[in-house]
């Protein structure tokens, strides 16, 4: 009876919404690292206390008040990033490239009227961009799994629901995922029940699960700021930032009886395709005291983000495919959702040592707390997805050095930042670890400066699951190679 009424039933299925923002989303969004010139790129973002450079308008923006001449630089970039996804002892890479622009922005000094008489020595404009977090990437995870499928957890979704519910989803609550794996035959009442199932894959099939993600977009952050100098010892500054989001993934999730072990079954896959775009504001706020000539210590706070207009457009495509060449495809409405996101407030600490014109050395601590992201929206309060948020993730403690040893005009740098992570209980990995290098060239007019960052990080990854699934997590290794070329001129 299903299969004659199919037809039917796709021409009544409902658009309505279905929410697809998650905990995940609050953390991809509030977890930035290091960007700016390839100077502060090849010490490992720890800049603050240091000055005199365009990536403090990100951190501390009293550095801009070390600034003594007016400046204008430019970076581009090449970012290769690279997964290696182990799934039950399969292991598969996968790697993705492409070009950006890490940095643009012009610095402008103004001394005071009345050189000397006044305890503020200059003020400085910056304004400009800066790169902050980089979703270029590709991943392929393959494995055989006897365990679970993917059809358990709509089978576990759906017991107690009736199944013309679902069929008919009046209300839209099963539209991105029950409503479709129903019309595909991933699902089907058991004879004689109206609210209890089966699936398509028995459970102890061994089946082989393969996922491929593609993602791509980037988070910039176009700033103003504004800072002083005070007798030479003291420096202010504020920056008010405007960061925007793009992300983009598609991804393809499939389950295959290669051993043809199934009855009647030859595969499934299903198809997601999610577009997120997002702005917001935020402040920042900072201070450096010179205690000595060798000495030069710092700290800055940073506002929450207030994205206040992000937006999600996403569709799936479920497909089954039979023993008797059956193709059957159900493609769920274009679903669109604004909604809100509050980023948590971060606090650093700069230090920074410095042996006349021979070498320096700096060190950054930043703190922040996951758990205080929040979603929200106008007509969904978020609040399962907020516990979760609350429940998942945690405060964290990340480290940056970099070192910076000169020879006349030419400079050699190195730095090793990491990124604390922020899971709670050891649910996850999620530490990433930084490695910088980088040399560069400056006169008193021009300067070049080139920057390498690689980064490393471990995180598991699920394809699916539920209360009642045990699934074995894909074990991710992530490793980003980060190219960065800064021209600047000062006048």
């Amino acid at each position: 009876m299903k299969r004659i009424t199919l037809i039917i039933s796709l021409v009544f299925i409902s658009a309505q919404i279905v929410l697809s923002q998650s905990d995940a989303d609050a953390l991809r969004y509030a977890r930035t690292t290091f960007g700016g010139t390839a100077r502060a790129m090849s010490m490992a973002g720890s800049f603050g206390a240091l000055g005199a450079d365009f990536s403090n308008i990100s951190a501390n923006p009293a550095g801009l008040g070390l600034y003594k001449k007016s400046e204008f630089m430019l970076s581009p970039g090449f970012w290769i990033g690279k997964t290696e996804s182990n799934f039950n002892g399969s292991v598969f890479n996968d790697s993705k490239h492409n070009f950006n622009l890490s940095n643009l922005g012009i610095v402008i000094v103004s001394p005071t009227r009345k050189e000397g008489a006044s305890i503020v020595k200059n003020f400085q404009f910056a304004i400009g961009h800066n790169r902050t977090n980089n979703f270029n990437n590709r991943m392929l995870s393959q494995g055989y799994n006897d365990q679970s499928s993917i059809v358990h957890t709509f089978i576990d979704n759906a017991n107690g629901i009736q199944y013309e519910d679902i069929y008919r989803d009046d209300y839209g609550m099963y539209t991105y995922d029950l409503n479709p794996a129903w019309m595909t035959y991933m699902i089907d009442t058991i004879p004689g029940f109206t609210d209890s199932y089966m699936g398509s894959v028995p459970e102890g099939s061994n089946i082989l699960q393969r996922k491929e993600v593609e993602s791509w977009g980037a988070m910039n952050e176009f700033s103003m700021a504004f800072s002083a100098n005070l007798a030479e010892r003291v420096y202010l500054g504020a920056a008010f930032a405007f960061p925007t989001i793009r992300y983009n993934e598609l991804s393809r999730y499939s389950e295959i009886d290669e051993m043809n072990e199934i009855d009647d079954f030859r595969q499934l896959s299903i198809y997601d395709d999610l577009q997120t775009t997002g702005s917001g504001f935020n402040m920042k706020f900072g201070m450096i005291i010179r205690a000595t000539d060798w000495l030069r210590v710092g700290g800055a706070v940073h506002s929450p983000t207030w994205y206040n207009n992000m937006k999600d457009y996403w569709y799936s495509e479920f497909t089954s495919e039979f023993d008797n060449n059956d193709v059957i495809r159900s493609t769920t409405p274009h679903g669109t959702y604004n909604y809100t996101l509050e980023t948590p407030w971060k606090l650093i600490g700069n230090a920074s040592f410095i042996v006349g014109h021979l070498a320096l050395i700096s060190a950054e601590y930043e703190y922040v707390n996951y758990a205080e992201s929040r979603l929200r929206g106008s007509q969904y309060n978020f609040y399962d997805e907020n516990l979760q948020i609350k429940t998942k993730y945690s405060e964290t403690h990340n480290i940056r050095l970099g070192t910076e040893f000169r020879f006349g005009h030419v400079a050699v740098r190195g730095g090793l930042a990491y990124y604390m992570s922020p899971f709670t209980d050891n649910i996850n990995n999620g530490e990433k670890f930084f490695y910088t290098g980088g040399f560069g060239f400056r006169d008193k007019n021009f300067f070049v400066d080139f920057a390498y960052v690689r980064s490393a990080s471990n995180e598991d990854y699920y394809f699916y699951g539920s209360e009642n699934v045990d699934f074995n997590p894909v074990k991710n290794k992530y490793i980003s190679n980060n190219l960065a070329l800064t021209l600047g001129l000062r006048y």
